[in-house]
């Protein structure tokens, strides 16, 4: 669906900001294959089916709200990602896009790495057997219990975030008698295309050393000094949901200079880039994300060219595609619950869940699709707002989208393209009991994340 200056309105005018409206669909039925999981599709009952199985059994077998996670769509775009770089490069799973046991395994299998960024991404890791050496460790402020877990493990690589973790990385490395690999986190004046909260490669921001002004070339010097530390890279990441190139192009540009200067300055060549992740993926269909194979040839010829230009060794690339492969394989199902229809203002969906389950529509601005799965339907479109049963105006799942008009209580809805930030940004936000993850292959369903239970959250209230 797309925005445009439609002459007449939607059903119950329901109008949308600067008077423009949404056009609706040709087909109601149809199911965008940009924005659903691969084995997502309509049955000749009319319903959704996803991994051979219907939404409707998934739904009466394990409840709603659910994600509904396609394993063998997982798979698939770990593999090519894997392939896209034909072994040049290193792949690592971000692991905040979304974490559980049976990813790390199914990431292992596969043969990509992981990025975690937390105490408990680090343990599930390496609790599900993902061999410490492809393992990398990144964030802002990370503690001395964290590195030190990490060093004990031996993580492959830890991310320099501050002139302040250079050392304390060092310290807690040479006191457990150990040299830890690293990599520097440069922030290269770069102003990705994407919402404030999530670009992070500009210089005003919490992430990383700036470029500019000459400090990131001073944490280099700082880190080649320390014995404790093996610095093997630069690290780089300009932001979440990208789609234009560009923006990476300027990037490695950026980084491979510096390259050139500590080659200059120290005698040494960095082995490693890592460009980072940020890779947009489709959640409505006017979302147009490209390839692996696309990403990785672009990347490639980007790198390779800018050192060519300043006389390096074509170091090897990192990237960490989170988003771009769980983000698709995914769909969260909802029951209605009510359907309000304000006359001339718009018809309200209520769904079983809300921001307690996708938070990212309040908190980003975020777009997504929707559909009704439990049938198909020949009514006419109708203009909605999903929304979910929190006490908050802002509790948003679907700002706007098109479904029947006959949409009735009881009814399964399911949006597409929420593999990502959803399960792992969701909340307890009025005791809700966060959804389960279902895992769909072949036939077959099994909860990967269970759903919580009422005794979850009085065993947490110790008062």
């Amino acid at each position: 669906m797309s925005r445009s200056a439609h002459p007449a309105g939607p059903r119950h005018a329901d109008v949308l900001p600067e008077g423009h409206y949404f056009a609706p669909p040709a087909d109601l039925n149809a199911l965008d294959p940009k924005v659903w999981a691969r084995t997502v599709t309509r049955t000749d009952t009319g319903a959704v089916s996803v991994g051979g199985l219907d939404v409707g059994a998934l739904a009466e077998e394990f409840g709603t709200p659910a994600y509904v996670l396609d394993e063998s769509d997982f798979r698939a775009r770990c593999r090519a990602w894997h392939q896209a770089f034909g072994g040049e490069a290193d792949v690592f799973y971000a692991g905040k896009a979304f974490l559980s046991r049976a990813v790390v395994r199914w990431l292992h299998e596969e043969g990509l790495n992981l990025d975690v960024c937390s105490a408990g991404e680090l343990a599930t890791a390496l609790a599900a057997g993902m061999p410490a050496e492809r393992i990398a460790l990144h964030g802002n402020n990370k503690s001395t219990e964290e590195i030190r877990r990490a060093v004990e493990a031996g993580v492959g690589r830890i991310v320099l975030d501050s002139f302040q973790e250079i050392v304390r990385v060092a310290h807690i490395a040479e006191r457990l008698g150990k040299r830890q690999r690293v990599q520097i986190r440069v922030t290269v004046g770069v102003e990705a295309h994407t919402h404030e909260f999530i670009a992070t490669a500009h210089e005003d921001q919490k992430f990383g050393i700036a470029l500019a002004g000459g400090q990131a070339a001073e944490a280099v010097r700082r880190a080649l000094k320390l014995d404790g530390l093996e610095l093997i890279g630069i690290h780089s990441h300009i932001g979440s949901q990208i789609f234009d190139m560009a923006g990476f192009e300027v990037s490695a540009r950026r980084v491979v200079q510096l390259l050139a200067d500590i080659r200059d300055e120290h005698g040494v060549e960095l082995p490693e880039i890592d460009l980072g992740g940020g890779l947009g993926i489709a959640y409505t269909s006017d979302d147009d994300p490209r390839e692996p194979h696309e990403i990785a040839a672009s990347l490639t010829s980007i790198v390779t060219r800018e050192c060519q230009a300043a006389g390096l060794a074509v170091p090897r690339i990192s990237v960490e595609p989170g988003r771009a492969i769980v983000g698709p394989t995914a769909f969260t199902l909802y029951e209605v619950g009510t359907v309000k229809v304000l006359e001339g203002l718009r018809t309200y969906v209520s769904v079983d869940g809300g921001m307690s389950d996708n938070i990212r529509t309040a908190l980003y601005d975020a777009e997504y699709s929707v559909s009704l799965v439990s049938r198909a339907s020949d009514a006419e479109p109708m203009l909605v707002r999903v929304v979910g049963k929190h006490c908050e105006s802002g509790d948003i799942v679907v700002r706007d989208a098109f479904l029947p008009a006959d949409i009735a209580p009881g009814d399964l809805i399911a949006v597409p393209a929420t593999g990502a930030y959803c399960r792992s940004m969701a909340s307890n936000y009025n005791h809700a009991l966060r959804p389960p993850v279902v895992a769909v292959n072949d036939g077959a369903a099994r909860v990967i994340v269970r759903r919580e239970t009422e005794e979850d959250l009085m065993r947490l209230d110790v008062g």
